[in-house]
């Protein structure tokens, strides 16, 4: 056998499709980062119907794919960007409501568990908010490293690794960007504020997610 890892996590994330299914979640497979842009450029977006406003939320693993740019240079879709950096803070947490209601919402997950539920935690509350309730239409980009086998466990994983990981990326004034550790601290910057635990896709299939068999993101 001449990739022994890539055929370990094809079978588990095809356990992963079964299980999401089971929670109506409608789930895509991609080989590769790359390869979930084709997905979503020739599988899910052709047979999306009426989408004209797109918007996205937080994730490395979405921004590593190359869909936000490929988006953002699409003329037949109004962008509602909420990651302008040249919009003062007003203006982008306006954004971020007007995103709510987007036709498309585009993002990741902070973990997954085996059993098909969506772990997140955000600090402003808008990308599990509009992943949630909201836009028509939600796709997530969830790469294999987010796999996980219990709520615990994902829970685990976003406070003590993805939380601190994400504050060094974001250059955020917390402690465990020091520490590398949770430290359930109060600073006006923590990113951890507002938890979700996503069971089920309702309505059915409203939530789209593409398993990607290949790390990306946090």
């Amino acid at each position: 056998m001449t990739k022994p890892i890539e055929t370990y996590w094809a079978l588990r994330l095809e356990e992963l499709k079964l299980a999401l299914e089971k929670n109506n979640f409608e789930v895509f497979m991609a080989d590769s980062v790359a390869d979930s842009k084709k997905v979503f450029e020739e599988q899910i977006l052709p047979s999306l119907e009426g989408v004209k406003t797109v918007s996205f939320g937080g994730s490395a693993t979405l921004m590593d794919t190359g869909i936000v740019e490929a988006v953002r240079e699409d003329d037949s879709l109004d962008v509602i960007d909420t990651y302008n950096k040249s919009l003062p803070n007003e203006e982008k947490y306006e954004l971020r409501r007007q995103s709510l209601l987007a036709d498309l919402y585009l993002t990741g997950t902070n973990a997954v568990t085996e059993c098909g539920k969506l772990v997140n935690l955000d600090m402003v509350g808008n990308r599990v908010a509009a992943m949630n309730f909201g836009p028509k239409h939600v796709v997530l980009f969830i790469s294999r490293n987010k796999l996980v086998e219990t709520v615990d466990d994902a829970m685990f994983r976003v406070k003590d690794y993805a939380a601190p990981v994400n504050t060094m990326r974001l250059d955020m004034k917390t402690p465990c960007k020091k520490t590398g550790h949770c430290m359930d601290c109060s600073s006006p910057q923590r990113i951890c504020n507002i938890w979700t635990i996503t069971e089920k896709s309702f309505p059915a299939k409203r939530i789209k997610v593409v398993l990607i068999n290949e790390d990306a993101g946090f």
